[in-house]
């Protein structure tokens, strides 16, 4: 009977029964949070069931997010709600399938039970529905785990629960390494110091390569800190996460992030500094002089090393590895910077630039790219100054007149930054778009002709032009993605949800599981409202969803408003 197994099912995945042989318990974990020792934090809304070995042996921990009170709540109820559930199960499962490693996402079941959340912290609360995710990973153990046995922080004072117990750190590594790194465990059985460097070195590479992914697919992650960060490399904690439409390095995703420390292009040199923390957190088994060196040594290069690789991928140089690709790379992005292109779109436009195009065939081709652009209107939105003109001022004048006071309130390049948004505003006031256009066009054309160039050179190293350009082709449609899960499709598969439709939700799932093919054939799942207790007002909200926009265009204007935090 499907549908008492599904009934079934929900009670599990729930939380409202437990399941045979599971043994619930919550993590304990400390955390540098935005540069800061936090002390004690652990799983304040995520239980783990227990371990679960599969087919080949492959072992997997499932744990419940959102299901209640834990040990480490502190004063928080240990619930997670709709919007934030559903955009981590789709998150989960859109990364999974773009190939870069993360936690999965088993179910997502939601309740009647509502909480109050204040969604943007500014005193407008409101009623949200209580939902639970069945999260999956080998291993949901962090960075921050090690980070139980610091002793009293300098700057803030605060101190790990487990301080002086040496004893539970050699037990944790033990299990650390010969679970999820038994190769190592194997070759360095004899020497400890020995096998705790070359875990030291794997997790250093696994990192850099993990953010490498990242930076190719636009992804940031939002909450940088060392309890988000895995001890097996993976994607792990989707909170306030964000893949950036318009190519922005700036870009900031987190609301609640007003310094920018998580910001898209700081992303590589953060997890290099969490890994410096995790060094410390290893002392004495693994003395920092050998893990600093391993740091020094590996980090950069393996960055390096991978990005390049997946962006020749990205732009089809699947023959030679030149010096200047890396060039190439960086003038592309800064063509992306100049025009405001978007960055999924225009690296999955690429894969139709040929050399030989005709002159009418090229037009074309640039007219599609600079319509990937921002408009007018959109930079406007980009660049709109957001302090109040006197507050501004106010803060010009007390950094020259008194910097120690100002340093506490305030930061110079969030002011320059501001200075910058403001000129670069009076100058969109005079800007059409037709200039516009046509100064896109001009950036794009030197771009492209430098790319072109590129490709001759890997066509004269082939023997057979024909058979270079499917393979050229097909390597870019693999690693360039269609569909990802951008802000704005998130947020109307939220709306229709909190309605009582969630086909929205099935099919943005579904667009999210073969992102990098043509949506041919897609069959949209349409509900019965009755079956999900919806009620009229959802299927005209879900109607209306679907209409709004096709889910691989640049975001609407609308989307630019919208703030996770």
């Amino acid at each position: 009977d499907p549908a008492g197994a599904e009934a079934e099912a929900a009670l599990f995945f729930s939380g409202n029964r437990v399941p045979a042989g599971a043994e619930p318990a919550a993590h304990c974990y400390c955390g540098h949070q935005f540069g800061s020792f936090a002390g004690q934090l652990g799983d304040g809304a995520a239980i783990y069931l227990g371990e679960v070995l599969g087919p080949r042996g492959e072992r997997w921990e499932i744990q419940l997010k959102g299901a209640g009170i834990t040990p480490f709540s502190r004063q928080a109820d240990g619930r997670k709600v709709l919007r934030s559930s559903i955009r981590e199960f789709l998150c989960s499962e859109a990364m999974f399938h773009l190939g870069i490693p993360t936690t999965r996402a088993g179910t997502c079941v939601t309740s009647d039970s509502k909480v109050v959340r204040d969604v943007f912290y500014d005193g407008n609360p409101k009623n949200e529905r209580c939902t639970v995710v069945l999260r999956i990973a080998s291993t949901f153990i962090r960075f921050g785990s090690f980070e139980i046995f610091k002793p009293p922080d300098e700057y803030t004072g605060r101190k790990g629960p487990s301080v002086n117990r040496n004893d539970i750190r050699i037990q944790m590594l033990d299990y650390v390494i010969s679970t999820f790194y038994p190769e190592i465990q194997e070759a360095y059985s004899d020497n400890s110091v020995q096998r705790n460097a070359a875990f030291f070195k794997e997790i250093t590479k696994r990192t850099a390569r993990l953010v490498a992914e990242w930076q190719c697919v636009g992804f940031c992650h939002g909450v940088l800190n060392t309890d988000n960060m895995s001890i097996v490399g993976l994607t792990i904690d989707y909170g306030p996460f964000g893949f950036m439409d318009r190519y922005d390095p700036e870009h900031v995703c987190n609301g609640s992030d007003n310094t920018g420390r998580y910001a898209y292009n700081k992303q590589p040199e953060i997890c290099k500094w969490n890994l410096g923390k995790l060094a410390e957190a290893l002392v004495p088994e693994l003395p920092l002089e050998i893990s600093q060196h391993i740091l020094e040594e590996e980090y950069d290069a393996e960055f390096e090393k991978h990005y390049l690789q997946k962006m020749r991928k990205k732009l089809g140089l699947i023959q030679l590895e030149l010096e200047e690709d890396s060039k190439l790379v960086s003038e592309l992005l800064e063509t992306m910077h100049l025009t405001g292109a978007d960055f999924t779109n225009t690296f999955y436009l690429l894969s139709s630039f040929s050399v030989d195009m005709d002159p009418s065939k090229c037009e074309d081709f640039l007219e599609e790219l600079t319509s990937q652009c921002a408009s007018v209107e959109e930079l406007k939105v980009a660049f709109k100054p957001q302090m109040d003109p006197r507050q501004l001022s106010m803060m010009v004048m007390l950094a020259q007149s008194n910097p120690q006071l100002f340093a506490l309130i305030g930061t110079k390049a969030n002011i320059n930054k501001e200075l910058e948004r403001i000129e670069q505003f009076s100058k969109l006031q005079q800007l059409t778009a037709d200039d516009l256009l046509s100064r896109n066009k001009r950036h794009w054309k030197e771009w492209l002709e430098k790319y072109r160039v590129r490709l001759q050179k890997e066509i004269e190293s082939v023997g057979n032009a024909d058979a270079w350009n499917t393979d050229h082709v097909k390597v870019m449609n693999s690693n360039n993605p269609k569909y990802i899960l951008r802000n704005y499709i998130a947020q109307n598969a939220i709306e229709a949800a909190e309605n009582g439709d969630f086909s929205e939700v099935r099919n943005v799932l579904k667009l999210l599981e073969r992102p990098f093919q043509e949506a041919e054939g897609f069959q949209e799942v349409k509900e019965d409202a009755e079956e999900e207790g919806a009620t009229a007002t959802a299927a005209v909200c879900a109607q209306e969803t679907r209409s709004r926009q096709q889910y691989c265009s640049k975001p609407p204007l609308w989307a630019s408003e919208l703030c996770v935090t």
